[in-house]
Order: structure tokens, then sequence, then C-alpha cells
């Protein structure tokens, strides 16, 4: 009786290593001209094209076209003469975009009281006659430390200190106030707030010197 023989499979020979490498870096070329090239040209075109202004950086010019700040970042005004922003955590140099946050101190932390108390203490010196309430944005920091905006009320409570420092009538800055109060996004999101640099610019015309 004959018995059958199984064939033994032909061993397969090793795959080349040059033959995987190839297309894997012609893939990696090609995703890397697809994500870090042409995406990046095509949505910066695209930008530029529908919103202009906000590409730039929504950039704020002098009368000379010279770039004096943007209207999305705060800046630090300090004199009597200009409204001053919510302060800013953001190290040593306020509104420093390259270390956007906030102090991350709790409200138990000893260190936040004090801070609020130095702040408020600050805006009494500056307007020693004003005993109205320091509005909360004045006294304390914005998650972000770069926020371009206060409240209306925060406007308000530093309008006579302006006015005074300015040689204006009250009433003069409060009508710019009222014109930079912007409402609340589509009516319902947010809060009305007023843009600090964009005011200040409007109170310098008025006043006619300059910001920068």
């Amino acid at each position: 009786m004959n018995t059958a023989v199984t064939p033994t499979p032909a061993t397969e020979a090793p795959a080349d290593n040059g033959s995987l490498l190839r297309p894997a870096l012609v893939l990696f070329l090609l995703l890397s001209l697809l994500t870090g090239l042409a995406y990046p040209l095509l949505t910066t075109a695209i930008a530029q094209a529908v919103f202009p202004e906000q590409a730039e950086g929504s950039l704020l010019r002098n009368q000379d076209g010279q770039p004096i700040g943007s209207s999305l970042i705060g800046q630090n005004f300090t004199d009597p003469g200009h409204f001053w922003g919510r302060p800013s955590a953001t190290g040593t140099l306020p509104y420093n975009a390259a270390l956007s946050g906030g102090s991350n101190q709790g409200p138990l932390n000893p260190a936040l009281a004090d801070a609020v108390k130095a702040r408020v203490a600050a805006l009494r010196q500056a307007d020693p006659g004003n005993t109205a309430p320091v509005p909360q944005d004045l006294a304390t920091a914005s998650a972000s430390g770069l926020d371009p905006h206060i409240s209306p009320a925060a406007a308000r409570y530093q309008a006579e200190r302006v006015a005074r420092a300015r040689k204006l009538p009250v009433d003069q800055v409060m009508q710019l106030i009222e014109r930079h109060t912007e409402p609340p996004q589509l009516g319902v999101l947010g809060d009305a707030r007023v843009n600090v640099l964009l005011l200040n610019l409007a109170l310098d015309k008025a006043a006619g010197t300059s910001t920068r």
C-alpha cells in the first residue's frame, strides 16, 4: 500500500528591507508636505482673503500707520490719564503673551488676598475722593492674564480720575465709555464689555494726545 507524502510548503524568501523602507519614506514625505506645508499655506491664504484683519492679529495702528497693539491683548496702562485694564498675572511683565495664564492662587491663599488688597489700595491712592466700591475685575486677574476688556462699571469707576488728569468734562469721558461699550455677543453670550485700548485711543484723540 502506497503512503501519500504531503509536500512540504516552500519557505518564503525574507522581504527586502529596501522594499519596505521606500514606500514608508515616500508616504512620510507626502504627509509632511501635505500637513506641514500645503495645509498651512491653504488655511493662511483663505484667512487672509476672508478675514484679513483677524489674520494679521487684529492690530490697531496710530495715525502714522504704525502698530500700537492688538484689540485681543491688553496693555499695561498705569498713568492716571488713561483707563487701566484688568490686572495681569503673567509674571514680572504684565500682559506677556508668552506666559499667558493666571496666578493659580486659590481663594484661601493669603498671597491672593494680599494681591487684591494691593490693587485696591493703588486704585484708592490714584483717586482718593472716590469712595465707590472697587469693581471686581479691577482687583482680580483674568485666567489668561491678557484680557483686553473691562466691565462698563470698571470703566465708569475710573471716569472721574481720567477726566481730572485730562482736564476734560466728566460727561465727555462718560460718553466715550458709552460709545465703546460692546454688548454681549449675539445679545446673550457673555456680558457687556469695554476694550481698554480702543477706549484710550478715543480718549487720546479727544484730548489731542497719543497713547503710544
